[in-house]
């Protein structure tokens, strides 16, 4: 019985002492273990891929841009096609962009319309005023926004621009929100410094098929002949709250504007 009881000590020494060695190494990787699945989850939750998601409860959606498409400058959201009846695949619809964000630059503005422009306004973002068709967040074709090189504008892309070309920003998240209370997440690819100020510099985004986003700013003083431009990649879409989406900033007449040429003219300061 002595010899039994022997046997047994022996056996807890030799099993269990090693079990809890391994147990106790197992219980030490569970925060690790814990935190990994955590920012995953995070990670994992945070977008849903090219996919449009619901807005928060207390938003209000539409179905199609609130404010006028006139003032935009942008095309209708019908595309022109065959003499059909087109199917809703056939007729996308989209919103407007309403704020743009660069948060690893600290650029969070108003985007907002111009309509008869002689100058951009400052202290807001704009789309670009074309005669050419241009696409809505989340559709194929290009987003196309700019803004001053100015303090509180677009001013840290051209700081950027400077060093290395641009190559710092390369990755760097874009966040443009639309009038249906949702937050577009593009990723910049591409700085493209010393773009002609002329009808050329649109060849690129006039020909995209796909959803872009690209983003303009000057190079130089009034006159100057070069603009830069930022193209970004689409991420995901995540919901936005109203008031995200609906930023009040509408814009402020530039104080160097030149002197409005016309009665209805807008960013130009009067006589």
């Amino acid at each position: 019985m002595r010899r039994l009881h022997s046997l047994l000590g022996t056996l807890r020494r030799s099993v269990l002492r090693p079990v809890a060695r391994v147990g106790g190494d197992l219980l030490g990787l569970v925060p690790a273990l814990i935190a990994g699945a955590g920012v995953f989850l995070i990670v994992a939750g945070l977008f849903n891929y090219l996919s449009p998601v619901a807005a928060e409860p207390n938003s209000t959606p539409t179905a199609a841009p609130s404010a006028s498409i006139e003032a935009f400058s942008l095309p209708p959201l019908k595309s022109s096609g065959p003499s059909v009846a087109p199917s809703a695949a056939d007729s996308p619809t989209g919103a407007i962009a309403t704020r743009i964000k660069v948060p690893a630059l600290g650029i969070d503005l108003a985007v907002v319309g111009n309509a008869n422009e002689e100058f951009p306004l400052c202290d807001v973002a704009e789309y670009i005023v074309l005669d050419k068709p241009l696409a809505y967040p989340g559709l194929p074709g290009s987003t196309y926004l700019y803004a001053h090189a100015r303090t509180g504008m677009f001013l840290p892309l051209l700081t950027e621009a400077r060093t290395n070309d641009g190559a710092a920003m390369i990755g760097m998240w874009v966040e443009v929100y639309t009038d249906d209370n949702q937050d577009h997440v593009y990723q910049i690819s591409q700085v493209i410094r010393h773009v002609p100020d002329n009808a050329t510099a649109f060849d690129r985004p006039v020909a995209a098929k796909t959803d872009q986003l690209w983003l303009q700013t000057s190079e130089g003083p009034i006159g100057y002949p070069y603009k830069m431009q930022v193209l970004a990649q689409p991420v995901g879409v995540v919901a936005a709250s109203q008031a995200d989406a609906h930023p009040t900033g509408k814009g402020t007449v530039c104080p160097d504007a030149p002197l409005c040429t016309t009665a209805n003219g807008t960013g130009c300061r009067r006589p």
